[in-house]
């Protein structure tokens, strides 16, 4: 079945940087897109960035130029380079594939 496998996350200060992991196995990883969601207390889940197969990526405008969305697919890994964190991306970010299937997500918190 389709698993998705989150990790990275963790405490770092203001200006720092986080390297998340999103393994996947139990479907054709290498031809479909993955995206990062992300949800803060309180909030509702936003999408944060995604890349396709093909390795065209999109991102929410409050990430552009400080995060970097990458794929492995030798790995069945989806990446999520985030730089110059803010208190504000402090959030569960969560991996997507195939609209329905969520990992179960890892924590960031940014402090100030």
């Amino acid at each position: 079945q389709v698993q998705l496998v989150e990790s990275g996350g963790g405490l770092v200060q203001a200006g720092g940087s986080l390297r998340l992991s999103c393994a996947a196995s139990g479907f054709r990883f290498s031809i479909n897109a993955i995206r990062w969601y992300r949800q803060a207390p309180g909030k509702e889940r936003e999408l944060v960035a995604g890349i396709t197969g093909g390795g065209d990526t999109n991102y929410v405008d409050s990430v552009k130029g400080r995060f970097t969305i990458s794929r492995d697919n030798a790995k069945n890994t989806v990446f999520l380079q985030m730089n110059s964190l803010k208190p504000e991306d402090t959030a569960v970010y969560y991996c997507n594939t195939l609209l329905h299937y969520w990992g179960k997500g890892t924590l960031v918190t940014v402090s100030s």
